[in-house]
């Protein structure tokens, strides 16, 4: 599946926007608000465009204004308040400081600080007198057991929840109403995902109603068949993968509404990968009231948008103490395999040297994690007639300009071997997506939906698609899928996993190369 060069070159090609709305579109329902004609434009890119995706950037440090620390410091000012008035309860000051934490654990697993469309403390107020009768109740037990002599009676008791709730009630209120009014002075760009009435009726909401602090600035209708043109109304229609990223980066978006499952098609579940890598907050909108989720976790308790159900949808945690452990694992033991394998790497070596000539290793360009370029290393198995051939021939089996040697080295994988000193430099892992060259990344991504988003991890030497039997002049939509899968499920047992069945069968013959 690869070809050998010293570089792959790039081909380019005038950019040009493919933004639009589609004509003949019909005026908003009747009963909803209309949406303003005033919305940010997109702008295409300037100058000449390189032909090559950009599967996925780096998951940047987003400055959301975020109400968790406001929130988490009203849970705190209440709890020292309560402390403080309470009668009959003397204890130090430094108490209120276990108390807060204990509220605000028990507020985080309630989901009290999860962001919310329309938040309201008195919604909250019986999770916040529920879980405040918890925190006084184990205050007082811990209380009558180191302090006999000094008991929290029930009265007291009493009246230290009932006073907890309702400042805690009093405190987040008022967070929740500075945040209205910051919203309404500074909204944030919003992208809404889904065509047809009900993906109208959301844009008109979230225009009509400035206190939510969202404002539309495109529609993304990745639906195949381009659907009528009714759904964008003014907005801008984003029919394609690189028309949403390019909304995303230009306008700043950090907030995305679906308006039906992202599992609906692979299109709309690929968007759900990149507003993910580019560090967006997701929700869920379901005009119809049917939707039903099963790809991701829903936040709880729902939500609304003038009147339409909402659920956060919450990724999967980034775990990055288990994506240290990897990349440890990945250096270590490519280090000792490289020890280990260097005898044969030298009977390779003189074996591709007496056979084909000088030039044992070769390098070529492939895309990497976040669609970086790297250098990849391997034997060389044949000689490209010229540097673009290289970067834009598809190679398969029985090459009638493959030597024996090279033959033999593609089919038993050891042409591979020298990628471990690309695991070593971190420009791979032992186990994830293979990774290709920069011209065949951007045919696929262009055709595959799910192709780009195979760059979430890092590429490697091996992966789930390999040892399923996907190398060579194989299904690329079958490859993508198995890869989005590892990453969907990845665990450091999964890859252990994956080393054991490349082990097993690494000196088994193959029909073709990787």
């Amino acid at each position: 599946m690869t070809m050998e060069s010293a570089h792959a070159p790039h081909t380019g090609r005038k950019g040009r926007s493919t933004l639009r709305k589609r004509p003949g579109a019909a005026p908003a329902p009747a009963g909803t608000a209309a949406v303003r004609p005033a919305v940010t434009a997109i702008h295409p890119p300037r100058g000449p465009q390189v032909e090559q995706a950009r599967p996925a950037v780096r998951p940047q440090r987003v400055r959301r204004r975020s109400l968790v620390l406001p929130l988490v410091t009203a849970d705190a000012a209440a709890t020292v308040l309560t402390t403080a008035a309470v009668p009959g309860l003397a204890w130090p000051p430094q108490a209120a400081v276990p108390l807060a934490l204990g509220l605000a654990a028990l507020h985080a697993q309630a989901g009290l600080y999860r962001p919310r469309f329309s938040p309201s403390a008195l919604f909250e107020l019986p999770a916040l007198l529920g879980r405040s009768a918890v925190l006084w109740c184990a205050a007082a037990a811990v209380t009558a057991a180191a302090l006999p002599a000094e008991p929290l009676g029930w009265q007291a008791l009493a009246l230290a929840v009932a006073l907890q709730a309702v400042l805690t009630c009093t405190a987040r209120g008022t967070v929740h109403q500075l945040r209205r009014r910051s919203a309404v002075r500074r909204p944030r760009s919003v992208l809404v995902v889904g065509n047809g009435t009900g993906a109208r009726a959301v844009v008109a909401a979230l225009h009509g109603r400035a206190e939510y602090g969202l404002r539309p600035v495109g529609l993304a209708d990745p639906g195949p068949g381009a659907p009528d043109g009714e759904a964008g109304g003014p907005l801008p229609v984003l029919t394609t993968h690189e028309d949403v990223r390019r909304a995303v980066i230009q306008n700043a978006v950090r907030e995305a509404v679906f308006t039906r499952p992202p599992e609906a098609d692979e299109r709309t579940a690929a968007l759900v990968r990149l507003f993910h890598d580019h560090g967006c907050r997701l929700w869920l909108a379901d005009p119809a009231g049917t939707a039903k989720v099963t790809g991701m976790r829903l936040a709880q308790p729902h939500d609304q948008l003038w009147g339409f159900s909402v659920q956060a949808l919450l990724p999967r945690p980034a775990r990055p103490v288990e994506r240290l452990v990897k990349r440890t694992i990945d250096t270590v033991l490519a280090a000792l395999a490289l020890l280990c394998a260097a005898p044969v790497m030298a009977l390779c070596a003189l074996a591709v040297r007496l056979s084909d000539g000088p030039g044992v290793i070769f390098r070529q360009e492939r895309v990497g994690l976040y669609g970086r370029p790297f250098t990849l290393l391997k034997f060389r198995t044949l000689r490209p007639e010229n540097e673009h051939e290289s970067a834009t021939r598809w190679t398969v089996a029985n090459d009638h300009r493959m030597s024996l040697v090279g033959s033999l080295l593609r089919k038993s994988s050891l042409d591979e071997l020298p990628q471990l000193w690309n695991v070593v430099r971190g420009d791979m892992s032992l186990v994830g997506p293979r990774p290709e060259r920069p011209f065949f990344v951007a045919k696929f991504a262009s055709i595959h939906p799910g192709y780009e988003a195979r760059h979430r991890m890092p590429v490697g030497i091996t992966g789930l698609a390999q040892i399923n039997g996907l190398r060579g002049d194989t299904s690329i939509e079958d490859r993508a899928r198995f890869d989005n899968h590892y990453i969907d499920t990845w665990s450091l047992w999964q890859d252990l996993w994956i080393l054991a069945r490349t082990a097993a069968s690494f000196f088994r013959f193959r029909l073709g190369g990787s």
